[in-house]
């Protein structure tokens, strides 16, 4: 389906802020996920909106003439998120990238959704300040895109997720409309919490516009290292151990050893074939305890060894090689393909069971399915890969793709811990909240967008169908 975006001349908008040209309609039909999806539908034209006025004209002509508009950002975005479902306008918000107000008195900064993660850290570096949630892509992927999937990272154990930053949001709604959501004060009760509501929205709500972040101060002792363990059911039942004893750490990553042999084939270090945790430590006094408490721990879990450094080069490296494992896995095999990238999240008292079943699932079936992620907040990712010129591997492939989220469900997780729903997950929407969850999930998206022009067809695969259909419903009856 087509639509026409003519009208995007008669709105205020410059001439290089929209484009019909083939080349940027093809650049704006895929992001990461979309093409191991088999998603993605070229846009009919690419808007870049430069402040919150453009969003709101694009979005109120839009919605007046029927056309969808898919929020765009990095295009990092795993699940297909940011990619058109049915054509229509892709908005850019890659100009928005600018610093609004910085108080670092109050320890906040209020930011355009198309300013990159790291550049956030590099802009409150002076004053000892950083931006803890940011995901491990946070130097290439935008503030709005953490926000639109609630993204986390390396250190959630100890910080949360982006959700747990956001003091207020700046949005767009459908038919133009600028809200404001949330406030300067570190809390409030005031009011239904619009900003929660609008942190993973995914764009089908509304389009953030500016962000209110909270800063954190630097932490004055900084220590981390390696665990190296024989088994891997050792290594994840250690990680689970020491979250539970509130061993006070900031990262705590699980590499198996598939895994560390993908990243010594892509980037060339030497790393151990073996099952490894790698740590960081941040506080401002007692670092050497904390530490010993953790070492104490994964002795008593057999750690063979547990490693901690001073050199700030080989711990960068360290990370690198966690940072970089999406590419590793990508081009370990020439004849294999990574399906969508998993990454469920469970208790942390579950944590060695949902490993453990990934790694039967993967012997038992015969396929590799390395294993790793942000082990202390209970974050498995995991990629399956096949042979995709056969069917048949693709099919095993996704079937068992799917049982290990079944099984993350069963254990009391979730499908998805910082990638989203988009559109390869909606599958295992219901299966996770219920069906009366999911329709209040619909009635919320019908009443903030009754004609389905925000990013149709992500997280509930009927919702365009079913805003046409239902809208008169709810008017006649529903109240």
């Amino acid at each position: 389906m087509t639509h026409d975006c003519s009208f995007l001349e008669d709105l205020p908008l410059a001439d290089d802020q929209h484009s019909v040209a083939g080349g940027q309609r093809d650049s704006h039909a895929a992001d990461w996920g979309a093409e191991q999806l088999g998603a993605g539908v070229r846009p009919d034209a690419v808007v870049w909106p430069e402040s919150t006025d453009d969003v709101s004209a694009v979005l109120a002509a839009a919605t007046d003439r029927g056309v969808p508009v898919t929020p765009y950002a990095a295009g990092t975005g795993l699940e297909g998120n940011a990619v058109p479902a049915r054509g229509g306008i892709s908005l850019d918000l890659t100009r928005m990238d600018d610093v609004r107000d910085y108080r670092p008195d109050d320890f906040q900064i209020d930011v355009g959704p198309g300013i990159i993660g790291s550049a956030v850290d590099e802009y409150v570096a002076s004053d000892g300040l950083f931006f803890p949630p940011l995901p491990s892509s946070g130097n290439i992927s935008t503030i709005g895109g953490m926000i639109a999937t609630d993204a986390s990272g390396m250190q959630t154990v100890k910080y949360g997720e982006v959700a747990d930053w956001v003091l207020g949001l700046e949005a767009v709604l459908a038919d133009g409309t600028v809200v404001q959501t949330g406030s300067r004060a570190i809390k409030t009760s005031s009011g239904y919490n619009l900003t929660e509501l609008l942190v993973g929205n995914e764009g089908t709500l509304a389009v953030v516009t500016e962000a209110t972040l909270e800063l954190a101060g630097r932490s004055a002792q900084i220590r981390g290292g390696r665990a190296i363990f024989e088994t891997l059911e050792d290594a994840t039942a250690a990680v689970s151990e020491a979250v539970r004893t509130e061993v006070d750490v900031a990262r705590i990553e699980l590499v198996d050893g598939l895994s560390a042999r993908m990243a010594n084939a892509y980037l060339g270090t030497d790393l151990p074939d073996a099952p490894m945790v790698f740590l960081e430590f941040h506080t401002n006094h007692g670092i050497e305890e904390e530490i010993e408490l953790c070492r104490t721990i994964f002795e008593e879990r057999d750690v063979a060894r547990f490693e901690l450094s001073a050199d700030d080069a080989e711990m960068d490296d360290l990370w690198r090689a966690r940072r970089e494992l999406a590419y590793a896995v990508a081009t370990y095999d020439a004849d294999l393909e990574p399906l969508h990238p998993g990454d469920v999240t469970v208790p942390i008292s579950s944590y060695p069971e949902i490993v453990r079943e990934t790694r039967r699932l993967a012997d038992e079936h015969d396929l590799l399915i390395p294993c790793f992620g942000h082990a202390g907040d209970g974050n498995l990712h995991y990629s399956v890969l096949v042979d995709r010129d056969d069917p048949d591997h693709v099919a095993l492939g996704e079937a068992v793709y799917a049982e290990i989220v079944d099984r993350a469900l069963e254990l009391g997780g979730t499908a998805t811990g910082e990638h989203g729903i988009g559109q390869g997950k909606r599958e295992f929407l219901e299966a996770e909240h219920g069906s009366g969850a999911v329709d209040v999930m619909k009635r919320v998206k019908r009443a903030l967008d009754p004609t389905g022009t925000l990013n149709p067809e992500k997280i509930f695969p009927e919702t365009a169908t079913e805003v046409r259909v239902c809208e008169n419903d709810d008017l006649e009856g529903d109240g």
